[in-house]
């Protein structure tokens, strides 16, 4: 299994390390590279899209050809995991005209919505699939202020957004087709069912 982590900006390290347990707990192997050119989407079997600077990771995948590979990645019905700056990166609407979105899920975010750096939390989270609350890191996260239908997103056009998590009645986790994505980093704990339910669709991989 070759799991590509979109490196244009921003550390993978933490979600190249969630990827091996996950893959490890279906008695498979992952092999993770970390993309920073064209060429190498095509060749992986799952992506995710870290967090980051969103001006700054949108701007490098359209220069370097990455953008239009992620979305032939997504026609092609292959996972993705989109977290955070990930996150709004692969919507429709990042309501800030300087972030050239993948329109990968139906969705509009608004930057920064849950405050600075120093506003961060963490908090268990109720997601749908998954057994037990999910320890959830949120670092300047974006929020989730718009969910489509679906129609809004061509490249996953006939499937529905659905929600699998809200804070404050506010969703922070969605799911469209073979894309996830979450307001929160889930890369930064130990418990990996996060990728687990993105790339496998179960939920067997427990916190340590």
């Amino acid at each position: 299994m070759q799991a590509g982590v979109i490196a244009v900006q921003g550390d993978v390290s933490e979600h190249a390390a969630a990827i091996e347990r996950a893959a490890a707990a279906h008695g498979e192997e992952a092999e993770v590279v970390e993309i920073r050119q064209s060429g190498t989407v095509p060749d992986c079997d799952v992506l995710l899209m870290p967090g980051g600077e969103s001006t700054a990771i949108s701007r490098l995948l359209e220069r370097e050809g990455i953008d239009e590979e992620i979305r032939d990645h997504v026609a092609a019905g292959k996972p993705v995991l989109a977290t955070c700056a990930g996150l709004i990166v692969a919507s429709t609407d990042a309501k800030d005209e300087r972030v050239e979105t993948l329109d990968l899920i139906d969705v509009t975010v608004d930057r920064n919505a849950f405050g600075r750096q120093k506003d961060s939390f963490e908090a268990p989270l109720d997601v749908e699939g998954l057994d037990s609350p999910f320890p959830s890191v949120f670092i300047r996260a974006p929020l989730i202020d718009r969910v489509g239908d679906g129609s809004g997103a061509p490249i996953n056009d006939g499937d529905s957004v659905e929600v699998l998590a809200r804070w404050d009645d506010d969703p922070v986790a969605v799911r469209q087709g073979p894309v996830v994505g979450t307001s929160f980093h889930p890369e930064l704990t130990s418990d990996s069912r996060i990728h687990d339910l993105a790339f496998f669709d179960t939920v067997e991989v427990a916190g340590e």
